[in-house]
């Protein structure tokens, strides 16, 4: 079954300093009925302007991927952190017993990324932090895994029983992506649109896919596309 939602099906928030869509419902922020896919709870598509952002505070037992598509992002933390992370990059926070942290567009243009939370495998334990580049050129008409639990083939390593993955396909490159018959998937062309399965994605928009073994995906356009595999 694939769930389509339509970037303009999903619940937002617009501020002076941030423009946000929030694929799944989370306390007051989102479409109610845009529920979890397994281990996958929160997908925030976030516009931050310049000399911005989120100022410091607390999370705890959650696995935080961001997803740089336009843009940087300062990241600073209780644990002495401080790092850039750049369009193309992927940071990774495992929050833990606990870490505060504050994101922030240093810049002088707006910063567009995704924000993606995940259940832990298990409470508790010591908040980390990391990122790495991931070259779209690398991704070119492939996906590359960008975090996994175990940080598979120089993924970064994320506590949660998902993996993170990111392609570029170019116009009309075809792709075939096998679940298993225990995973569940969400899908975001960020940028171009694609069709998965026979169901047309314009960019943003998403869908929650449950119950399918394939994932049969073709770029109607050149398509910078996000996919997350979960249990």
């Amino acid at each position: 079954m694939i769930e389509h939602r339509r970037i303009d099906e999903i619940g937002g928030t617009e501020l002076d300093w941030l423009k946000a869509k929030h694929h799944f419902a989370l306390g007051p922020y989102g479409n109610p009925a845009h529920k979890p896919v397994g281990n996958l709870y929160v997908w925030n598509d976030d516009e931050i302007a310049p000399r911005s952002g989120f100022p410091p505070h607390q999370h705890a037992d959650v696995e935080i991927v961001t997803y740089v598509r336009e843009g940087v992002i300062t990241h600073t933390d209780s644990l002495g952190n401080k790092g850039y992370v750049h369009a193309g990059d992927v940071q990774v926070m495992s929050a833990g017993t606990g870490i505060r942290h504050s994101e922030s567009n240093e810049g002088h243009v707006p910063t567009r990324l995704f924000q993606i939370w995940l259940s832990p495998v298990r409470s508790g334990g010591e908040p980390t932090w990391g990122t790495r580049p991931f070259p779209r050129s690398d991704r070119a008409g492939r996906f590359v895994l960008l975090a996994s639990r175990a940080g598979r083939e120089g993924s970064l390593p994320v506590g949660s029983d998902a993996d993170v993955l990111g392609g570029m396909l170019p116009n009309g490159a075809e792709t075939v992506y096998e679940l298993a018959d225990d995973e569940a998937a969400y899908i975001v062309p960020a940028t171009g649109s694609i069709e998965i399965n026979g169901e047309e994605l314009t960019p943003r928009d998403g869908a929650a896919i449950r119950g399918e073994r394939f994932l049969r995906i073709k770029a109607l356009d050149d398509a910078e596309v996000v996919l997350v595999v979960t249990r």
